[in-house]
């Protein structure tokens, strides 16, 4: 198996995880008899314990290789995925969501770190299509997932039987993800890798795309059905043409970004964006609405992707710089959808997206901040050490 494979089996791996889980829920709400205001704060326990353990990974990586931490995380990533279902009590269901959004972070920081270091080997881009297989993988594990829920399987059972073989799907391809050379009497991450200024320009790209991102993601199925009369079926197909658009355009991405470079293919993005944000606020059919947000998902695919590679250059290392980026991403994604639901109840639907409109356009002007900066000629050595892992 190609390196190149490889961290894309890793990229789905992370996503399977993600879907199984989301499908579940529902269950697990039933196990435990949660009410939505109490379910909605263990859900927000994730997005809690990946923003606290995020900063710390880059630590990690750089104390026994990134080649080796992702392994180890991806695994318990893997593991913790039957822990939900298993809780005792809703007490002990808040605090593994806690342990799940921790690991989650920390795999995402690392496992991102290292596509920047292959992508740098390899010299072309990657990143769009690795983040495209993550969006494969969440979405035919969720299909896999709907299928046991309407089959009424157990829920301990299911995601039992999954984290076992996402387990050992991801021993199999961590053995083949690339083996880059270590860096010479670098200095150590610190120990909590908050975003440094170098970041924060390329963090308010990743804000202003992962906050339209998430705001669409989540409040899409609702908007066709409150502002444009759709009927269940069809809003909640909303939300899966989205996802399938930022899927597909994510992976024919890297395509786009060797032909137009990365902040001409932020600004066509974010165009695109604007133009499904005004078919949204103007939607007063279900057909308009479904076309706003297909070019939602289509122009705001390749942000993460791209913010994490161009933050991935600007750390001491490539784990540090992606840290420093994520946790931007992952508050934004963590306010989304509270501010879009204040701004539609204060406001209106329209008025709340024509903000995400507005949004996208500050992304669209911040986009330089992409430009690739020169890189430092690397140090010559007598050979290549391998990292632990």
């Amino acid at each position: 198996m190609s390196h190149h494979r490889a961290i894309a089996a890793v990229f789905a791996v992370h996503g399977a995880v993600s879907g199984t889980l989301a499908t579940r829920i529902p269950w697990i709400q039933d196990r435990f008899d949660l009410g939505p205001g109490v379910l909605g704060l263990a859900l927000l326990c994730p997005s809690i314990g990946a923003f606290l353990g995020m900063p710390t990974a880059s630590r990690l990586a750089h104390r026994i290789g990134g080649r080796a931490a992702t392994r180890i995380l991806l695994a318990l990533w893997c593991a913790v995925l039957a822990l939900p279902a298993l809780a005792p009590a809703p007490a002990g269901f808040f605090a593994v969501m806690l342990l799940y959004g921790a690991i989650a972070g920390m795999c995402d920081v690392v496992m991102n770190g290292e596509a920047v270091t292959l992508e740098r080997h390899l010299r072309r881009p990657i990143m769009s299509g690795l983040h495209g297989m993550w969006c494969v993988g969440s979405l035919l594990a969720g299909g896999v997932g709907a299928m046991a829920a309407h089959a009424r399987v157990d829920a301990r059972l299911h995601l039992g039987l999954v984290a076992l073989f996402l387990l050992a799907a991801g021993v199999v391809v961590g053995r083949a993800l690339f083996v880059g050379p270590q860096a010479a009497a670098s200095a150590p991450p610190r120990r909590f890798a908050l975003p440094t200024r170098a970041v924060l320009a390329i963090g308010i790209v990743g804000f202003c795309g992962t906050f339209a991102e998430g705001a669409s993601a989540n409040w899409a199925a609702v908007y066709l059905t409150e502002v444009a009369g759709a009927g269940p079926g069809v809003a909640a197909a909303t939300y899966a043409i989205f996802m399938c658009c930022m899927a597909a355009t994510r992976l024919v991405g890297d395509r786009l970004v060797r032909r137009l470079g990365p902040v001409a293919t932020v600004r066509y993005g974010g165009l695109t964006a604007a133009v499904g944000g005004v078919l949204v606020v103007a939607a007063r059919t279900p057909g308009l609405g479904i076309a706003g947000f297909a070019l939602l998902g289509i122009g705001v695919a390749t942000i993460v992707p791209l913010v994490f590679a161009a933050a991935g250059a600007t750390g001491s290392t490539p784990g540090e710089g992606v840290a420093g980026v994520a946790t931007i991403t992952y508050l934004s994604g963590l306010t989304a959808p509270a501010v879009t639901g204040w701004a539609a109840g204060t406001l209106s639907y329209p008025t709340a997206f024509g903000l995400i409109t507005g949004v996208v356009v500050l992304m669209t002007l911040s986009a330089g901040a992409l430009r690739p900066r020169p890189q430092a000629p690397a140090p010559h050595h007598r050979k290549a050490s391998r990292v632990p892992g």
